[in-house]
C-alpha cells in the first residue's frame, strides 16, 4: 500500500511538471510510473493468490 501512495505522489508531482516539460520527458515519466504501477499490481494479486490459497 504504500508503494502505492508512492507512485500516486509521484505522479501527481510529475503531473504538476508536465506544464514545463517537452513531450519526450513527459511521456518517459508516464511510462516509468506506468510500468511501477503494473508490477506493484501483479505482486499484490500473486500475493493474495498465495495467501489465500493457503489459508
Amino acid at each position: 500500500m504504500l508503494f502505492l501512495v508512492a507512485a500516486l505522489l509521484l505522479l501527481g508531482v510529475v503531473m504538476g511538471s508536465i506544464a514545463h516539460a517537452p513531450l519526450p520527458v513527459t511521456l518517459v515519466a508516464a511510462a516509468v510510473i506506468g510500468v511501477w504501477l503494473a508490477v506493484f499490481a501483479v505482486r499484490e494479486r500473486n500475493a493474495r493468490r498465495r495467501h489465500t490459497s493457503t489459508s
